[in-house]
């Protein structure tokens, strides 16, 4: 038997936004649901069905591929079955619910409709946190260590995480009788969500740590070296695993965001891996020639200045520029001429400056030639 049309199933256009197809999918998911249709076995193949198709066109490559060949794009095995991804595992029709109502691990509204909760062990996984930290530019160019240190929910010392005093029993939850779920009416609806006090557990301490409260975890000042890899840029974000939050009841911490911002240097301007600079010369260096030093993150570096430079000249200097992050190629420096015009002239500078315009002839001709020819209908 064919397979239906993706499309089809979520009742919405091929063009269709992924806005539209979030609120198709939810939409089909809730009419479908096997809570709100106990029993059927229509209900439960089309809520797969569309659950499916809704895993399938989130994804922009899988979707490009289907749009192209059907379903013959997956035939190979490649595409997702019901209930799983492409890569085999298992995929939670709940998560597009998740992110419409901003639920997490546990208690978002339609968890409470659809008995969803905080597993069955109560474990939930740690807040990731994040820290934004400032480095020079020669910190980004050459990479550098950094000790941080911040606040975080860490396990209690006492309990070890465990939220128990230590040598306590577990006891059945008194509020939900061990089933990790309360019952309640609201109107047509029988609403099932995770026990308040065991958090879906089941089971509470007999004897809750004095010292955190039963929660497992306690605010802390945390100490981390964090290595800072040459050529990252503002922006640029480094991931520690397992340094967020501690987890509740056992569950995994959250991971710890490092942001990178680099300082504005007062010499150099970066450009993507280039660095760029302006230098001021005197007008007679520009004109005669000669060699400068200039400045770079690695030392100074030797310029040839030829003959006539104008002002605004750029130079190249291969190689004295910032690594690349993923390539570890550096980028280039830039280097461009300010010839200065002297402001204030003695008597006698004054005097050969005069004799040098008569000599040349730019007393009588004191705008380039070539320009002269473009504008002479001006005059």
């Amino acid at each position: 038997m064919a397979k239906e049309d993706y499309y089809e199933l979520l009742d919405v256009p091929r063009e269709a936004t992924e806005e539209e197809l979030k609120k198709a999918y939810r939409k089909k998911a809730v009419q479908y649901h096997p809570d709100k249709n106990p029993g059927s076995k229509p209900a439960e193949e089309m809520f797969k069905k569309v659950s499916e198709a809704y895993e399938v066109l989130k994804d922009p490559d899988k979707r490009a591929a289907y749009d192209r060949f059907g379903h013959a794009a997956f035939a190979q095995g490649g595409g997702p079955r019901p209930g799983g991804n492409a890569a085999g595992g298992f995929h939670d029709p709940f998560d597009i619910f998740r992110e419409v109502f901003g639920g997490g691990g546990g208690g978002s509204i339609f968890e409470e409709f659809f008995g969803g909760g905080g597993g069955s062990d109560g474990a939930r996984e740690g807040a990731d946190l994040r820290y934004d930290i400032e480095i020079t530019l020669e910190e980004a160019a050459r990479g550098v260590e950094k000790e941080i240190s911040f606040r975080k929910l860490a396990a209690c010392d006492h309990c070890h995480g465990t939220g128990a005093e230590p040598g306590s029993k577990r006891v059945t939850c008194p509020t939900c009788r061990g089933a990790g779920q309360v019952t309640t009416s609201r109107g047509f609806f029988t609403v099932r969500q995770v026990c308040p006090t065991c958090h879906g557990n089941g089971t509470r301490t007999e004897k809750p740590c004095h010292e955190c409260r039963g929660e497992g975890r306690a605010n802390k000042t945390a100490k981390l070296n964090v290595r800072v890899p040459p050529g990252v840029d503002t922006g640029s974000k480094l991931r520690s695993v397992g340094n967020g939050e501690a987890g509740i009841s056992g569950g995994p911490a959250g991971d710890l965001y490092i942001v990178i911002h680099v300082k504005e240097h007062e010499v150099f301007e970066r450009q993507g891996d280039d660095l760029f600079c302006e230098i001021p010369i005197k007008f007679t260096l520009a004109a005669l020639g000669g060699t400068i030093e200039v400045p770079t993150l690695s030392g100074k570096a030797s310029l040839k200045i030829p003959t006539g430079t104008q002002s605004g000249t750029t130079f190249r200097l291969k190689g004295r520029g910032l690594p690349g992050l993923r390539s570890g190629q550096p980028g280039d420096q830039l280097v461009r001429m300010h010839v200065e015009v002297p402001t204030h002239l003695t008597p006698d500078q004054r005097k050969k400056l005069e004799e040098y315009a008569l000599v040349s002839g730019d007393a009588d001709e004191p705008v380039g030639r070539s320009f002269f020819e473009k504008a002479k209908k001006f005059f």
